[in-house]
């Protein structure tokens, strides 16, 4: 075994002598150049073998500007420099060139090509500046393309970078050779080249004799155009220009008096702060389609031709910067609502609003002082004089500003009282918790003001009954303005009465002392005395429930039969149907009552603690009813002077009166006012519910008095209540009222935006209609009375403002396309549309503005409708004589006195090559027909870019 081991180790060690002496060099890699266009060369390879979807998914990197254009990139070093090269692709394109419209890379519009490789060195300058090593570095790049069958196209850059310059060849198989060089003129342009006679006449240069004239010979010469004309930017308005110029040079005009007109004067939001326009200005390209000139002649005729005659027209907005931002600088709604938030987050935990502004004098901090600022008396009072002394009566009529899903938020009506507290809030001072705190102080004292002194409050309903949905504060400050109300109305009845500040108790038997001892009398004004009573129609009643005028409780009080009691009825609004009254042959008569207490949330949370402490009984409900139910009862009773307890329980809760004859009435109704006293008295009983629990009932009703409804005690104590109310808003704590406070800004402020007109376009409705339905999910966790420091509402209620301005931004958008696209709504709906699908991935949930990718603009281009020319070109005003910019025109093609900001220009030549030299080794592999020359020009009076491809045989 060792022998055969040791056999086996000298053969492999004479293998190696004989790998070692039979080692040789490759000397065709020699020299470092060979070997620099060997590594372009094997690269080229591994990418060609790659492909470009495979790229994609490995290490190829989209373009910030285009998400159609990806490159990778490998690094090289050559004679002691490290150089870098990039493979520029589009996986995804059918191969069709990019056209004026696309989103493109400078090279791809400059030459007209796909894909394309770009060498140059890793220096501060990204160029190369020394000649013979562009030279060197592109014929290295030929050799490499051509050993390695590739048809890419490859670009040096060169000179300064300013320049913008390049040089690069392109193999065009066995055959052809394309070579590229682009230049920039970067100070004034020749006069010659500011025409497009000039620009011909030097494509037509590069090819033809230098001793031919060329304005006399014909040259088949294709040619296309794009002019960009950009709308004055109202940072430019020279009003504004002129007037700024004055002020400064101390002269006095007529400009002094005037105010420069917002945008955004006549949106719902004007009146709290003034957003800057979205829309910084409008884009338009007119493109003329590709077309044969012949001589200059037709050039200068087209320098000379309206923007209107081009083929087509493309339009795109210039947006502001701001919209890219998501941190709250931006100032707006949901800029307010963050710090509104912050102030919440600062209430936990205080007993009283009165401890913020004591605690902050009384620290020594004076980063806590300049951070808790509140703005001088001044201020104060101009925002208490818009919310209590406003000059024109405000619309009450809230339901018109909500938007469907607004009442699901539990806040205040935009128009009310509170709300536009809310809203004053945000702005006022730095919306820091001592502002807040100073503003309610004051904000109450003026409320008790209005009580005291028996004064309207405004912005509020003094009728109606309280709405449950919204917040606490609001449905106190709506019980509290209808106990002003009745106050007033009671004081104005009985002056004397009112200035002692009498019980109302007192004042309703005052009232009695005054009726007429005439019994018919008392009839007779009885319907007349209060316009505000009511026949109740409580628990299913069948009866009258009506509020009847003056005429009409006349008629219905006046004596129908000749019976006494028909002239002792009080208070009666007219009979119910057919219906008679059991133990006389009468019709019954439905009563005007009393309108039923008014009761916040809080109290009828208190009622419901009652009834489940003393148990979900009939005997206890009747009991915490009994108020109402002896009004009632005592109304009905002067209505009908020989009804019984029965009666009442047909009339006011009729489920618990069975008939018999199968529920058939037992009174039957024949002619319109006639009754059949054959089938009288009515035959029924009493339900086994009312039978089982109506001892209480019973007894109400055999304790209650005959009176009319405007003879009674008032249910509702106004003095009582309106203290009640009072004593709850200078008691409140301090997250209670924020709670309610960011509930309700956040729907005053949605409600606001919400009144925007922005042409109805569905997307922006339905974001809004998304936004009310968020907020109303967010802000739920507020009413349930669960906060403390560590809650994680804090958090939801930061997105939620992010949320918030991110829709606050789209409405802005949508309100200045808007404004600008009146004449043309299709225009103003499809560029929001491209926009809300751009901006729709970057609005995120997040509460940072990483969420917003700034690499992406929005570019994309909306084509004009021949119809809608005319519109568009009104928006470029004529420019004026003060725009010194303006006063030497160079460039041809004017629109309303509007010179292109941009013009693009390509030239082109084709030849034929079936009859040349070399049209028998490659006909079958060529089109008849190919680009020979080729310019593309871009620029203005003070830039001229030129870019020239020529194609050769070689």
């Amino acid at each position: 075994m060792a022998s055969t081991s040791d056999s086996q180790s000298s053969i492999q060690d004479d293998d190696d002598q004989e790998e070692e002496i039979e080692h040789f060099d490759d000397f065709t890699l020699a020299s470092s150049w060979e070997r620099f266009i060997s590594e372009i060369e094997a690269v080229c390879r591994q990418w060609l073998a790659t492909g470009p979807k495979n790229l994609v998914k490995k290490d190829a990197v989209c373009l910030d500007f285009s998400k159609n254009i990806y490159k990778v990139r490998s690094e090289l070093k050559y004679a002691m420099k490290n150089y870098s090269m990039e493979y520029y692709f589009e996986p995804f394109n059918d191969g069709k060139v990019a056209d004026w419209i696309s989103t493109s890379h400078d090279l791809q519009q400059s030459f007209g090509v796909k894909d394309f490789l770009v060498i140059a060195p890793q220096s501060a300058s990204g160029v190369v500046l020394d000649a013979p090593e562009a030279s060197k570095l592109l014929s290295a790049v030929s050799i490499a393309m051509s050993n390695s069958s590739s048809l890419w196209p490859a670009f040096v850059p060169v000179h300064d970078p300013s320049r913008r310059a390049y040089i690069g060849i392109q193999n065009m198989g066995t055959i052809f050779t394309r070579r590229f060089e682009a230049d920039r003129i970067g100070s004034q342009v020749p006069i010659k080249l500011m025409h497009l006679e000039g620009l011909y006449e030097l494509f037509v240069s590069k090819f033809a004799y230098s001793t031919v004239d060329l304005s006399m010979h014909l040259f088949k010469v294709h040619f296309r155009m794009k002019l960009t004309y950009r709308t004055l930017p109202t940072d430019d308005d020279p009003e504004v220009q002129q007037e700024s110029e004055f002020l400064e040079s101390g002269r006095h005009s007529e400009f002094e008096t005037h105010n420069k007109i917002q945008w955004d004067d006549d949106c719902p939001w004007s009146e709290w702060y003034s957003a800057e326009d979205p829309v910084k200005g409008l884009e338009l390209l007119t493109i003329w389609s590709e077309r044969t000139v012949d001589t200059s002649l037709v050039m200068a005729e087209l320098e000379n031709a309206s923007p209107l005659e081009a083929d087509k027209w493309f339009i795109f907005p210039n947006l502001s910067p701001y919209l890219e931002t998501s941190d709250g600088s931006t100032i707006g709604f949901a800029s307010q609502l963050r710090l509104l938030v912050n102030a919440l987050d600062s209430s936990l935990g205080a007993q009283f609003m009165e401890d913020f502004v004591s605690a902050v004098e009384n620290s020594g901090s004076d980063n806590m002082k300049s951070s808790a600022v509140i703005p001088p008396p001044t201020v104060l009072d101009r925002v208490l004089k818009d919310l209590f002394h406003e000059d024109a009566e405000v619309k009450l009529d809230f339901a018109d500003a909500e938007n469907k899903n607004s009442r699901a938020i539990k806040g205040a009506p935009l128009e009310s009282l509170f709300a536009q507290f809310c809203l004053h809030a945000l702005w006022f001072g730095n919306c820091n918790i001592r502002a807040i705190a100073v503003l309610w102080i004051e904000f109450v004292r003026e409320i008790r003001w209005c009580w005291e002194e028996s004064q309207p409050l405004p912005r509020m309903p003094t009728n109606g009954t309280v709405d449950l949905s919204t917040c606490l504060i609001y449905q106190k400050l709506h019980m509290l303005a209808i106990c002003i109300e009745k106050k007033h109305q009671e004081n104005k009845e009985h002056p004397d009465v009112g200035d002692k500040k009498t019980s109302p108790y007192i004042e309703g038997k005052a009232q009695i002392t005054k009726q007429s001892s005439s019994l018919l009398e008392v009839t007779e004004d009885s319907s007349g005395e209060r316009d505000s009573l009511t026949a109740r129609n409580d628990l299913g009643s069948h009866g009258v429930a009506t509020s009847l005028s003056n005429s009409e409780q006349q008629n219905f009080a006046s004596p129908t039969d000749t019976k006494l009691s028909e002239y002792i009825r009080m208070g009666s609004a007219g009979v119910v149907g057919s219906t008679m009254l059991l133990n006389s042959c009468q019709q019954m008569h439905a009563p005007f009552t009393q309108d039923p207490p008014l009761m916040t949330e809080d109290m009828h949370e208190e009622r419901l603690k009652a009834v489940e402490a003393f148990g979900d009984s009939f005997s206890f409900s009747a009991q915490l009813e009994k108020e109402i139910l002896s009004s009632d009862m005592s109304a009905f009773k002067a209505a009908n002077p020989d009804a019984v307890f029965e009666d009442f329980i047909r009339w006011h809760s009729p489920r618990d009166w069975e008939n018999d004859d199968n529920g058939k009435l037992a009174v039957s109704q024949a002619k319109a006012g006639e009754v059949s006293k054959n089938e009288w008295p009515p035959r029924g009983r009493l339900s086994e519910r009312m039978s089982d629990h109506g001892s209480s009932w019973r007894k109400i009703w055999n304790e209650a008095p005959s009176l009319p409804a405007f003879k009674q005690k008032p249910l509702l104590d106004p003095n009582r209540e309106g203290e009640k109310v009072l004593h709850y808003l200078e008691t409140m704590r301090p997250h209670q009222l924020l709670e309610q406070m960011v509930c309700t800004a956040f729907r005053a402020a949605a409600d606001t935006l919400n009144r925007t007109a922005f042409g109805g376009l569905k997307l922006m409705t339905s974001k809004l209609g998304q936004l009310y339905l968020t907020m109303a999910s967010t802000l739920k966790s507020l009413q349930r009375n669960s906060l403390s420091v560590d809650s994680e509402i804090i958090e939801d209620l930061t997105r939620l403002c992010v949320i918030f301005e991110h829709v606050e931004k789209l409405l802005t958008v949508a309100a200045s396309l808007h404004r600008k696209f009146l004449q043309a709504p299709r225009l103003s709906e499809a560029i929001f549309s491209d926009f809300y699908n751009f901006y729709l991935p970057k609005m995120g949930t997040g509460s940072g503005s990483h969420d917003i990718d700034k690499s992406q603009e929005f570019t994309k281009k909306q084509q004009i409708m021949a119809r809608e020319k005319e519109v568009v070109a009104s928006m470029f005003t004529p420019p004026t004589a003060n725009q010194s910019w303006r006063k030497v025109l160079s460039l041809g093609n004017l629109l309303n006195g509007h010179e292109p900001i941009l013009r693009e220009i390509i030239f082109s030549k084709r030849d034929h090559v079936s009859g040349g030299y070399y049209a028998g080794s490659y006909a079958g592999g060529y089109p008849q027909e190919i680009e020979t020359y080729r310019m593309y020009l871009c620029g203005t009076s003070n830039d001229l870019r030129v870019a020239l491809a020529v194609a050769s045989c070689d």
